[in-house]
């Protein structure tokens, strides 16, 4: 008999009205906003700060800490137990869109922020763009050879722009943001964002502008100081692994690091890629162009653009089908390092 707590996840978004959003949420995607600016849209979150609810199945109403821990790892797989023993869901997916640019900004890894945060994680994460007007760009790390005492000179003379680092950006490229790398999401973007399950971040730079209030925001430049990573050059927009190329299905892997591992499928009208959730790890399966479903042992979950699905560890066996031409992102945990 199939377990009525085991099944495809959905989730209500949870929406953030930070001063740099925008509509294009509904404009591009037809999502129904509430009036305002929307600047992000959480949808799949345990973070304690905005969770998301089920919203179907036996689960309809519960928010992902809940069911996390009900279900535990059956739920996230052998491979978050790091994150169950910590009480955490170990991802964060987001949806993002940046009318205006967003602030400079570092994130601590998770040494410093377990120290300084108490008990929050670091925060690694990656963007993959769904949108980018004509000439957009994104600041990701310094220009080579910028010291610590270079960039406090630049903040403090109000010229930090002259230390960092720009990348033209288009619809498809992903770029990984690890920990303790300078950067800023700038506008014209949409992007959604797959990161360590964290809300911890430094802001030091804010473009001279004030909150919704009209105050300026606070920044917190000392904390950034201590985990910025001068040395490091990040990737940039990343490279594209081949890993199959039939059948209709195309598929390649974007992103692998010590949190997750994220592939980009592109499946012709009618085309499936199976695969099966077998204790290991948790899968997120988003559709970001077409139209597609999680076909399972149950009833059929369809994905739309933009549509995430959380397939359980205990699943089981599963397929993705395309019904039109579509792109999806894949999502799941790394095996521990040795």
């Amino acid at each position: 008999m199939r377990e009525p707590k085991i099944y495809p996840l959905t989730f209500t978004p949870v929406l953030r009205d930070y001063i740099w959003g925008g509509r294009r949420l509904e404009t591009l995607y037809g999502r129904a906003l509430p009036p305002g600016i929307i600047a992000e849209s959480w949808e799949i979150s345990g973070h304690p700060g905005a969770s998301t609810a089920a919203d179907a199945g036996y689960w309809v109403g519960h928010a992902l800490p809940a069911i996390q821990a009900a279900l535990g790892e059956q739920l996230t797989g052998s491979r978050a137990a790091w994150a169950l023993a910590r009480g955490k869901f170990p991802l964060l997916i987001k949806l993002l869109d940046a009318h205006q640019d967003l602030s400079v900004q570092v994130h601590p890894d998770d040494a410093y922020a377990l120290m300084h945060e108490d008990g929050e994680l670091g925060k690694t994460e990656m963007w993959y763009v769904l949108h980018a007007d004509p000439g957009a760009e994104l600041i990701l790390g310094l220009q080579p050879g910028t010291t610590r005492e270079a960039f406090r000179a630049a903040l403090e003379e109000a010229q930090l722009e002259r230390v960092l680092r720009r990348v033209p950006i288009q619809a498809g490229d992903a770029v990984v943001v690890p920990a303790g790398a300078v950067h800023a999401l700038l506008g014209g973007t949409v992007v959604t964002e797959i990161q360590q399950s964290s809300d911890t971040t430094y802001r030091v730079y804010d473009w001279g502008r004030g909150g919704a209030d009209g105050a300026p925001r606070s920044l917190h430049v000392d904390k950034a100081l201590d985990v910025i990573d001068f040395a490091g050059a990040p990737e940039g927009v990343t490279g594209r692994v081949l890993l199959a190329d039939a059948a209709g299905l195309k598929r390649v892997e974007l992103v692998r690091n010590a949190y997750f591992v994220v592939e980009e499928l592109t499946l012709a009208a009618g085309a499936t890629y199976t695969g099966i959730c077998d204790g290991s790890t948790l899968e997120i399966w988003g559709c970001v162009a077409g139209q597609a479903a999680v076909e399972w042992a149950g009833e059929p979950v369809p994905l739309s653009a933009i549509r995430y699905a959380l397939l359980p560890a205990a699943l089981g066996e599963f397929c993705i089908t395309a019904q039109v031409l579509s792109t999806c992102l894949r999502v799941y945990l790394p095996e521990p390092a040795r």
